[in-house]
């Protein structure tokens, strides 16, 4: 690829990045250190990580039939070429709750990441802001809201390409200069509910976003296999966020000394249902703390409750079944994306997380009428390898890949010539079977 004389487009030329890893292979040898094939990506994840992070991060719930329905769905939606299209430039920027950003590409919510990385969440967040895409904090993880904001804003000042397309003019607590959404665990402590949601926005994380698939964890039978989990361990990770929070430190210090589970098992994965009613509630609280700025459901799977969610005031909804870790035997996400858009895509944002692994799954899920979508498997098994460096190779892999397809495919824009247009530029095939493994390997 001739990197000179490239005109400038609205977003960067991700696709040079291949060239650059080909470059450095050619010229002095250097090598990746891990293959960013997805496959083996998760497979070599597994001599980097001990064994209680490797299922962590892999366990699905019961036999993982919902993680390979989630693939199977990406399988049988095939992207439709075109020829002779001119793809010079692509325009991958989208606007996302009123942030302008170079790719329809978030990073999703994952607790515990030191589990991964001795730094944990600084990692991933300071990727993010590097790049000028979202990040995502969970409320299991295992930095403090406020270290990870700030790490977040150390990468968004570590001025590029990418992160210059980032533009926001909206009301911000933290004035953030990189895009930072939190998703919350909401407990049954209203006190301690609005002292995370507080922290966040004073922190600079002005979208809210709340999980509501993980009331407890799922059954997973690879994590029964060896008790994993962390929390009940000594010197454990994964309270961070509670015991950085005055409200429940005053409540519960004493009790957090004692019993190293407190803060997941009463605040977080509690096992105590919510309804819309306390949902209603929630947005109230927010938009109050925030002074309106959106409100998001994730964990949506089917039409009707995308409908309920718009009709009680919800911004936007997450398409996703967890990527495959609560329920067995479930829908994919992918396969009930279609009729969740046709039900509610002209009037809320819809973000798709679950299954993705390649620039091809996202088009295919801009395609199917997501506004953007969620990566979060892929970013832990490329930090759990090299840490930051690990992490920023797998996500610019992500962002090439994506240019590429865009550039291979015909198609120029995003908003122009993929997204919602399904019917003209993908196509749907019944037939055949995921491939495991048949692939070219070294």
């Amino acid at each position: 690829m001739d990197p000179t004389d490239k005109p400038k487009g609205a977003s960067p030329h991700y696709s040079l990045y291949q060239r650059e890893v080909f470059k450095a292979g050619g010229t002095t040898g250097q090598l990746p250190n891990f293959s960013v094939h997805a496959d083996e990506l998760q497979e070599s994840s597994k001599r980097k990580l001990s064994e209680h992070g490797y299922f962590y991060a892999n366990s699905n719930a019961g036999l993982g039939w919902t993680d390979r329905a989630n693939r199977e769905a990406f399988y049988n939606w095939r992207i439709i070429p075109r020829a002779l299209v001119d793809t010079t430039t692509r325009d991958l920027t989208t606007t996302l709750f009123g942030h302008r950003i170079p790719a329809p590409i978030l990073f999703a919510p994952i607790g515990i990441n030191k589990l991964y990385a001795t730094e944990g969440e600084l990692v991933p967040a300071r990727i993010a802001g590097e790049l000028g895409i979202p990040y995502c904090l969970s409320t299991a993880a295992s930095q403090s809201i406020e270290a990870v904001a700030a790490a977040n804003e150390a990468g968004a000042n570590e001025k590029n390409e990418s992160n210059s397309v980032h533009h926001y003019d909206g009301p911000n607590g933290g004035n953030a200069t990189s895009p930072r959404f939190f998703q919350l665990y909401m407990g049954h402590d209203d006190e301690l509910t609005l002292s995370l949601l507080n922290r966040a926005w004073k922190a600079g994380f002005d979208v809210l976003m709340l999980t509501t698939d993980t009331w407890q964890l799922g059954w997973r039978p690879t994590d029964i296999n060896i008790a994993n989990y962390v929390f009940y361990y000594p010197s454990p990770v994964g309270n961070e966020v509670g015991s950085s929070d005055p409200v429940f430190m005053k409540k519960h210090g004493e009790e957090l000394k004692k019993d190293s589970g407190k803060w997941i098992d009463s605040s977080v994965w509690h096992g105590k249902a919510h309804t819309w009613d306390k949902i209603k509630w929630l947005i109230g609280e927010w938009k109050r703390i925030s002074g309106g700025r959106p409100f998001v459901i994730k964990g949506i799977q089917c039409a009707a409750d995308a409908k309920i969610a718009l009709d009680i005031g919800c911004d936007g909804i997450v398409v996703t079944n967890h990527a495959g870790r609560q329920v067995d035997g479930a829908v994919a996400s992918l396969e009930v994306l279609p009729a969740i858009v046709l039900a509610v895509g002209d009037k809320m944002t819809i973000l798709f997380d679950s299954g993705i692994r390649t620039g091809a799954d996202v088009f295919k899920a801009l395609a199917l009428g997501a506004h953007a979508v969620l990566v979060g498997r892929l970013y832990v098994w490329g930090m759990s390898h090299d840490g930051a460096p690990g992490c920023r190779h797998v996500m610019k892999s992500l962002l090439a890949d994506l240019d590429i397809t865009m550039t291979v495919a015909g198609y120029r824009s995003i908003a122009e010539d993929v997204r919602g247009k399904k019917d003209e530029v993908l196509k749907w095939n019944p037939y055949g079977v995921y491939p495991r493994g048949e692939h070219a390997r070294l």
